[in-house]
């Protein structure tokens, strides 16, 4: 487990040092988040309708923006060949990078959601239940989404190629997700859909790993 938390705390490290691409995955989650109510008019029934949706697929967008980058630099300056090579663990290696994925990407989207929601006009228990779901929901992002990442490093157009890989495999976190607060809204308890964003993050920690480490040894070779 220390190396899971050295790799942690040097991906932390790193993005701060590179504040800028954090930033602008933040900006781009609020203006997307913003620009729908601005577009559509102050029609409230309406807004509450669309804002669970609109909330998740900037969260899921925003999460993808620093996906390439997840092993690209490693990759680059020969640290990922030595992670590979080294005693520990190469699943723990990766699962400590995820984390940091996450906490850079996914935790800001959970704390800035509520705010958003607002706009939607979202009673306090739907923007609870929101921002539970995506609490949930956004670590089996980066989870499915570091399996594209290995999968696409070091090919030529990578990026357009892990977004072709990825969104497949994030639609049942964003119907579970969005679901979750509609099913409150009409009365009929979000438990449910709650209940299945858990299991899908069981099981993404449980694989993800395993198969990001296979597609980087696949990638390397």
């Amino acid at each position: 487990m220390s190396a899971l938390v050295s790799i942690l705390r040097r991906d932390l490290l790193l993005a701060m040092r590179r504040k800028a691409e954090v930033l602008t995955a933040l900006f781009f989650f609020v203006i997307v988040s913003s620009l729908f109510p601005l577009g559509i008019g102050p029609e409230p029934s309406l807004l509450r309708k669309i804002g669970p949706g609109v909330l998740w697929v900037g969260a899921l967008l925003a999460t993808m923006l620093g996906l390439q980058r997840m092993f690209a630099t490693d990759h680059a300056d020969g640290t990922l060949e030595q992670m590979v090579l080294s005693s520990a663990p190469l699943p723990l290696l990766v699962a400590g990078k995820i984390a940091a994925h996450w906490v850079v990407s996914g935790l800001p989207v959970v704390v800035l959601a509520p705010l958003l929601g607002l706009q939607f006009d979202l009673d306090a228990e739907a923007l609870v239940v929101l921002t539970i779901g995506l609490l949930v929901g956004t670590p089996v992002l980066s989870l499915l989404g570091a399996i594209g990442a290995a999968l696409t490093l070091g090919v030529r157009g990578g990026g357009a190629l892990l977004s072709l890989l990825v969104l497949p495999l994030y639609i049942p976190t964003l119907i579970f997700g969005a679901g979750a607060v509609q099913a409150h809204l009409s009365g009929q308890g979000a438990g449910g859909h709650l209940s299945l964003l858990g299991a899908l993050l069981a099981v993404s920690l449980f694989f993800a790993p395993w198969a990001t480490t296979a597609a980087l040894r696949i990638s390397l070779e």
